[in-house]
């Protein structure tokens, strides 16, 4: 697919927008007055396979974060900052890799361009976000409620509040728990702005309708060539939004990283434990980070030409199962050996 046209920024050493990969980011949510579970936890995503890591800085207290963090942190550190913008101007110089704020939140123009000044003299970019429970009077007054246009506007106006002073190290988004709604206010932004776009559903739920809102509202745009890096946010742990965000990205073969699943929905012919094993493949190989396709299928008769495409799989049989190479019969395999069998197949391609 043709991705948008875009300029490109930089967040420590990642590239955003351009030609650059599409990026992944979470954020922490543990309480900012505990550093060490922090830490632990940007890590975490790290070792997930995260692309960047947001933090929120409430308050002047919590800029000793920074640091904290980036000390053991490979990866971009965001600071997600409102209303306060000298919580903005002691992040800068404490090593932020990038910061999320809206200008028009902050005070008057000295204080917007103070931010823009240190931003640009450190080459921090700065993510505008905006969502329909906080829109200005004025977008309000012109639209009369929240639709995606003034939810465009609202992201155009602050960028260009940073725009007036020579500023354009600028990435947007413009969130809604409303599928459709986002869908639209980015493909309009899309027309009429060349920054990247900082994709998400915001406040999607948990885990199940989460990702289920997030794949369709994400993917839909993405399959457009619109965005450039994506958030999924659930109401649950962290590491579970990178895994769903990478999936994503496999699923529309955006991500070369890793392993592509394919399995069939079994059926009455059907004769080993195909669910459990699907299962426990996945997890085992989640953190594989090998380009391939993987097939795991429950009948023997049909599996290996069905999922000839795949690089490696397994079909099952009775109480036994084949491992197959692009259609091609390797060997058969007791069931309770399949899993191992496919694993240590994997390991040596």
């Amino acid at each position: 697919m043709d991705r948008r046209k875009t300029k490109t920024v930089k967040a420590g050493n990642l590239s955003i927008g351009g030609d650059a990969k599409i990026s992944v980011q979470s954020m922490l949510n543990v309480p900012s007055t505990d550093i060490e579970n922090s830490v632990r936890q940007a890590l975490e995503l790290e070792q997930a396979g995260c692309d960047i890591v947001r933090i929120a800085v409430p308050d002047r207290e919590a800029v000793r974060l920074i640091p904290a963090i980036k000390k053991e942190l490979h990866i971009p550190l965001v600071a997600d900052i409102h209303f306060d913008y000298r919580i903005a101007l002691e992040a800068a110089n404490a090593g932020i890799d990038k910061i999320r704020i809206n200008p028009g939140n902050i005070g008057d123009d000295s204080r917007v361009k103070q931010v823009a000044d240190i931003c640009r003299e450190k080459n921090i970019p700065i993510r505008i976000g905006v969502n329909s429970g906080s829109l200005e009077k004025h977008i309000l007054e012109k639209y009369g409620k929240p639709t995606p246009e003034a939810l465009c506007d609202s992201a155009l106006y602050h960028a260009s509040l940073l725009e007036k002073f020579d500023f354009d190290n600028i990435v947007l988004s413009m969130k809604s728990s409303n599928v459709d709604f986002m869908n639209r206010a980015y493909s309009i932004a899309a027309e009429k702005c060349s920054y990247p776009l900082h994709l998400g559903v915001t406040e999607a739920g948990t885990e199940r309708m989460g990702i289920i809102k997030s794949s369709i509202g994400i993917g839909s745009l993405l399959l457009k060539g619109i965005g450039d890096t994506i958030r999924v946010s659930l109401t649950d742990e962290p590491v579970k939004e990178v895994y769903a965000a990478k999936d994503i990205l496999k699923a529309l073969c955006l991500n070369d990283e890793g392993i592509k699943f394919i399995s069939c929905p079994t059926c009455g012919r059907t004769r080993i434990n195909l669910i459990d094993i699907a299962k426990e493949a996945e997890e085992r190989l989640k953190n594989c980070k090998k380009n391939i396709t993987v097939a795991i299928m429950g009948c023997a008769v049909n599996g290996p030409g069905e999922a000839r495409e795949a690089d490696i799989g397994i079909a099952g049989g009775n109480n036994q199962g084949l491992i197959f190479k692009k259609g091609e019969i390797v060997r058969k395999v007791p069931e309770d050996q399949l899993l191992n069998a496919l694993v240590e197949e994997i390991e040596s391609l």
